[in-house]
């Protein structure tokens, strides 16, 4: 019963969001270009790379092609789902509208998280799915049921590292009011995400892999479908660090929570 009151609120907050994009239809068809222009140049950036070598590591010109459609998959439907309400904590802080959500009777992490969807997000998630189902053909890959399930449970993973690594740093807004900068720093990394693993070493892929995991976001799920993955402790990796930042993430709002003052205080 608790689920389903949840399900309609969502569908509430659905209802108004794609309300709001319409309204300003313009600026709908317009995002939605802008986005398709930077893949555009994200792909033109491999192009230029496999102009002057064969392979990067191991990682052939498609696989790369694959590996950056699949990165830009997972960072739209992040952004349809949390970038805007992640950036629009602090602003839910410093203006004192976090009183009124408190106030809600329903859990205020989800109605923070989920207020606004960005609909535009979703048909360039569409087109990096196109990208991605057109590099699988030349490469020649028949997944089994077995990988697109696993394809499809490491990219949740990586939704949720993601999300909870982003919204850890929102949560800074309780105590600095304004925290778009660290934010947007943040969602700057996910272009490391797009590059190939084996293009990094030492302490710089130590970091990105294990402490904020973005190489292995999108990289381990396409080792999966195209079969190089050497080792299962990539998987278990990837979706272990997804568990420890959801509850870091978890522990670390409910202590901005405690520490909250409200607008009027």
């Amino acid at each position: 019963m608790n689920v389903r009151r949840y399900l309609v609120i969502y569908g509430a907050l659905w209802r108004t969001s794609v309300t709001r994009e319409m309204s300003f239809k313009g600026n709908f068809l317009l995002w939605i270009l802008v986005d398709l222009l930077w893949f555009g140049l994200q792909l033109s950036f491999v192009g230029v790379i496999f102009s002057q070598t064969k392979t990067v590591g191991t990682w052939t010109a498609w696989q790369v092609v694959l590996l950056t459609g699949t990165s830009n998959f997972i960072q739209e439907v992040y952004q349809a789902f949390f970038l805007v309400n992640c950036t629009n904590l602090s602003e839910l802080i410093r203006t004192g509208k976090m009183d009124f959500l408190l106030l809600l009777p329903v859990n205020t992490r989800f109605i923070v998280s989920t207020r606004q969807v960005d609909i535009p997000s979703f048909a360039n998630a569409a087109f990096a799915a196109c990208v991605m189902t057109f590099a699988a053909r030349k490469l020649g890959l028949h997944p089994t049921a077995l990988q697109f399930a696993g394809f499809a449970v490491l990219c949740v993973a990586g939704l949720a590292i993601h999300y909870s690594l982003m919204f850890l740093l929102a949560s800074v807004s309780f105590w600095t009011v304004r925290a778009q900068g660290i934010v947007r720093g943040y969602y700057t990394l996910f272009n490391i995400a797009r590059l190939p693993d084996e293009a990094f070493r030492g302490a710089f892929k130590a970091v990105f892999t294990f402490a904020l995991p973005v190489l292995l976001v999108s990289n381990v799920p396409v080792r999966v479908l195209v079969n190089t993955l050497a080792s299962p402790w990539q998987w278990l990796v990837l979706v272990g660090l997804g568990v420890v930042w959801m509850v870091i993430s978890e522990w670390f709002w409910r202590l901005s929570i405690r520490c909250y003052t409200s607008a009027s205080n």
